[in-house]
């Protein structure tokens, strides 16, 4: 995959190889170098600070709050608008974000400074989650909002049902108000792993209840980890699937 420097000022082609991941092919490349283009890039280069991928990101995060409202919002009739809200916030979050990046190697081609070049800014949360949206809001600009949603929709929508299904139920609270029924029960979170790469990683929590584990759970963020660990748990209590 190509890798970018800072100093380069020709645009580091085949980028065939993202349209190619993407499933579009830009008319107007320009807008594609821009959505790959970090600020850290167009201060080292001193060209304008617009010349940066900030304002397609501003762009982009609409586009996709558009996106994903409009498909909740038409295939979750039944969930109110608390529920879609929730939703929404699960698979538009940065984490969510840097994952669907990873899958298509966007910082790969992204344009960086020299210093998050050398701090592995292109594994980076925040940097190819901002360049993801930006990519979206470049694939508006050129072809529409179809074809936007023709790129992202088929990457959230298992994300969406897996939310949809069960995702906004808080199960540490249930299980909280079941254990405080009894004061002198101890009830405790406890990190036991940790893998993947920096920027997928995936956490695995227990829950005890007077050093009893009770349930272990897994996630890409240490809060679902916890949540999942939770749900597991309460089967102890009820009939919670």
């Amino acid at each position: 995959m190509p890798a970018s420097v800072a100093g380069e000022e020709k645009f580091p082609y085949p980028a065939s190889g993202l349209e190619q991941a993407i499933g579009y092919s830009f008319r107007d490349k320009e807008l594609l170098q821009n959505a790959l283009r970090h600020s850290s890039y167009s201060n080292e280069t001193k060209k304008s600070q617009n010349s940066s991928n900030e304002r397609l990101e501003f762009l982009g995060d609409s586009v996709l709050s558009v996106i994903v409202s409009d498909y909740i919002y038409r295939n979750y009739a039944q969930l109110d608008e608390g529920e879609l809200t929730k939703i929404r916030a699960s698979v538009v979050c940065e984490n969510a974000l840097a994952v669907l990046a990873a899958r298509i190697e966007l910082g790969s081609y992204m344009y960086l400074g020299h210093g998050e070049i050398v701090t592995h800014g292109r594994n980076r949360k925040s940097i190819v989650a901002d360049a993801f949206e930006a990519l979206l809001a470049a694939i508006y600009l050129d072809g529409g909002i179809e074809k936007a949603r023709a790129f992202v929709l088929p990457m959230l929508e298992g994300a969406i049902a897996e939310s949809a299904s069960h995702g906004s139920e808080d199960y540490k609270s249930k299980l909280q108000k079941i254990v405080q029924q009894t004061p002198e029960e101890l009830l405790e979170y406890e990190q036991i792993g940790e893998e993947g790469p920096p920027h997928d990683r995936i956490f695995t929590f227990s829950v005890k209840l007077n050093s009893n584990v009770l349930g272990t759970g897994s996630g890409r963020s240490k809060r679902e980890a916890e949540q999942a660990a939770a749900r597991e748990a309460l089967k102890y209590f009820t009939d919670e699937e």
